[in-house]
């Protein structure tokens, strides 16, 4: 098998696509919380990818409570050690029950694990999953192999790419 740079097996994103994957995900977790009518209490983005999907899942479920939990798993395309740089509000988190914990994605799954950790009674939801991590998550909408490198709206600029074949 020859090596791949990550950019020539890449899943672009596109803000509309995330827009109507995030949705779908929210219909999907409509519902399923174990509060009163299927109620969740909080919504928690980790931040930064899961920033946005957890926006649109509480908008779109109604939840006006959202925190971030801050994990720095990456440094620009290399996976680290994940750290968390900044938690949630304590008494609002608990063991976790009644919380969803969003994410745009789970790779290795390092990151949700150690959150899951902390939390071991959250729901924990991702827009996009790979099979490595894909343990780790409840809930999730579209899966992609491992060696897939999903490029994400707010990781791209518009430019000019050359064609993969040919420049005449």
């Amino acid at each position: 098998m020859i090596d791949r740079l990550p950019h020539e097996k890449g899943f672009h994103v596109s803000w509309d696509q995330i827009h109507r994957d995030a949705r779908a995900l929210a219909w999907r977790l409509d519902g399923k919380g174990p509060g009163e009518g299927g109620a969740w209490k909080a919504v928690v983005g980790i931040t930064r990818g899961g920033l946005v999907p957890a926006m649109i899942v509480s908008r779109e479920l109604d939840i006006r409570v959202v925190d971030t939990i801050s994990v720095k798993s990456y440094n620009h395309q290399a996976q680290m050690e994940a750290v968390v740089t900044k938690s949630p509000q304590t008494d609002l988190m608990g063991d976790g029950t009644g919380i969803l914990i969003v994410d745009d994605l789970v790779d290795s799954g390092k990151t949700l694990e150690m959150v899951r950790k902390l939390y071991p009674k959250a729901h924990f939801a991702t827009v996009y999953a790979k099979p490595s991590g894909r343990p780790q998550v409840d809930t999730y909408i579209t899966e992609v192999s491992q060696d897939t490198w999903i490029f994400f709206p707010w990781d791209m600029a518009l430019q000019y790419v050359q064609p993969f074949r040919g420049t005449d």
